[in-house]
């Protein structure tokens, strides 16, 4: 019967289901693998649910065991909070949410939603070149960015494929387009330094995606923060700016996705590898939610990711 499920279960669980290879998982938990297997098929008798498709060469999850991931982790995070109040521990949990209003944001505030009793500090930091070394020192539990390269002591998922857009002044001729046509920024001036979201990832990305089309950005200037900012500089410059389908509203600006190619922007979140808060919980469950609802992992067809991100996508 599922109502005397072990804590310790749900556990072993969630960590099969993040690795989706036994042997890692295994490994993380620091068992022997034919005991954590033991362990998930005494789970899925008691649940009388198959939660894994099992072959010789790949794990993934049911139907099922997608919404028994959103769960469990529901369960584990306000279970880890409950006994981290008892013993008078800290509950909160600091985020670097790159700036206001983008995907991180909108991780953050379904987090908190879904785990009201802890208490989630955001940070506002310009990309994992500057953050990911804070998370690895202790400073910062959780940050999202654009990181393409594995890195010792850190974890990482993949979070959302955000489809890049145009920012463009209201006159501007593009603005009259329902999706702006890569090709048609060709000798526009197209920025990809202004507003929250351009970190040295993102301008590393979009650099890749403009070059086989001959667009030739504007980069002389420094990085512009702040949607006071990002609205001087649109004015001052009439040209277009490379932003994210979450960039919010701009005075005196509208908002085109981009197509021909639909530009794909991998956003993950990454944290400490040995990180074991009810926090971190909450926002892989608010990320389990956002995704199911918003199909942020979807890759259509013909879309366009980075590279090395574009390899790591499977077929």
């Amino acid at each position: 019967m599922p109502d005397d499920i072990e804590i310790r279960l749900l556990r072993k669980f969630v960590v099969v289901a993040e690795e989706l290879h036994f042997s890692r998982a295994a490994q993380r938990l620091y068992i022997a693998q034919q005991a954590l297997s033991r362990d998930i098929q005494r789970l899925e008798d008691r649940l009388d649910t198959r939660l894994f498709n099992r072959t010789t060469r790949r794990v993934t999850l049911t139907p099922a065991g997608e919404l028994f991931l959103v769960r469990a982790r529901q369960l584990l995070s306000l279970f880890d909070a409950t006994v981290l109040e008892l013993h008078g521990k800290p509950l909160s949990v600091t985020v670097d949410v790159v700036g206001t209003g983008l995907t991180p944001a909108l991780v953050l505030a379904a987090a908190r939603r879904l785990a009201p009793e802890l208490e989630f500090f955001a940070r506002f930091h310009t990309g994992t070149e500057s953050a990911a070394p804070l998370v690895a020192a202790e400073q910062l539990d959780v940050t999202f960015g654009r990181n393409p390269v594995a890195v010792e002591g850190l974890s990482q998922r993949t979070v959302r494929r955000e489809p890049i857009a145009v920012l463009l002044p209201e006159g501007h001729r593009l603005a009259e387009l329902d999706a702006v046509p890569l090709e048609s920024l060709r000798g526009t001036g197209v920025c990809v330094r202004a507003g929250d979201h351009a970190t040295p990832g993102w301008e590393h990305a979009v650099l890749q995606l403009l070059a086989p089309f001959g667009v030739d950005p504007a980069l002389g200037h420094p990085h512009v923060q702040g949607v006071d900012e990002l609205t001087q500089h649109i004015r001052n410059r009439d040209a277009p700016i490379l932003t994210m389908t979450t960039q919010p509203a701009v005075p005196g600006a509208v908002l085109r996705p981009l197509c021909e190619p639909v530009a794909l922007f991998p956003w993950s979140m990454i944290w400490r590898t040995d990180t074991d808060h009810p926090g971190l919980r909450a926002l892989h469950a608010a990320v389990d939610e956002l995704t199911a609802a918003g199909g942020w992992l979807a890759k259509p067809e013909g879309s366009w990711l980075p590279q090395p991100e574009a390899n790591q996508v499977k077929p």
